[in-house]
């Protein structure tokens, strides 16, 4: 049975079959939750088989990779988030860098994942409510993928990592669910 539930800790920490890195068009390791990916999988391995994809990608694209080093998880699917300082419109794209991560772990016949607020930090820009955005586009893809493939199931953890991330992530999470 498939669910979704909105837990305050980092993605790259939970048990799951696929983690997902907030990454950027490039594939290179960044700052923030995508360095702490990188460093756990190991730079060298994780950089050379990100480099296998023909970049840059597009908003709302997602590839995945082996997880290497990391112990809690045997992929990581490379989902680029829009930068609404660049884009302040891009809530499609946002909505596709989710969907998209959902159908690359369904095509490699994974069923569990933990996602962070992709585009919530600083790829936020003047959106009034970063965090409480990512949430929601989280969970209409989640949606629209549990109806699209009903008989499978999906396991999901949408991870707020800070406390203030996640006091504005349940507003939404609790109406929406």
């Amino acid at each position: 049975m498939s669910n979704i539930q909105l837990i305050n800790a980092s993605c790259a920490d939970q048990n799951v079959e696929v983690i997902v890195n907030a990454a950027n068009r490039y594939l290179l390791s960044g700052g923030g939750l995508c360095g702490v990916i990188f460093k756990k999988a190991g730079y060298k391995e994780l950089g050379e088989a990100c480099q296998k994809y023909k970049t840059p990608l597009n908003d709302g694209e997602a590839v995945i990779t082996p997880a290497f080093n990391i112990t809690n998880a045997q992929y990581i699917i490379h989902a680029v988030g829009p930068d609404f300082n660049r884009t302040p419109e891009a809530f499609q794209e946002l909505h596709n860098a989710y969907y998209n991560s959902l159908k690359v772990m369904i095509n490699n016949g994974l069923h569990s994942v933990a996602f962070p607020l992709i585009s919530a930090g600083i790829f936020g820009g003047n959106l009034d409510n970063p965090p409480a955005e990512s949430v929601k586009q989280c969970l209409k893809a989640y949606h629209q993928i549990i109806e699209e493939y009903q008989n499978y199931d999906v396991e999901v953890l949408l991870c707020a990592f800070s406390q203030k991330e996640m006091h504005e992530a349940e507003k939404i999470f609790d109406s929406y669910s």
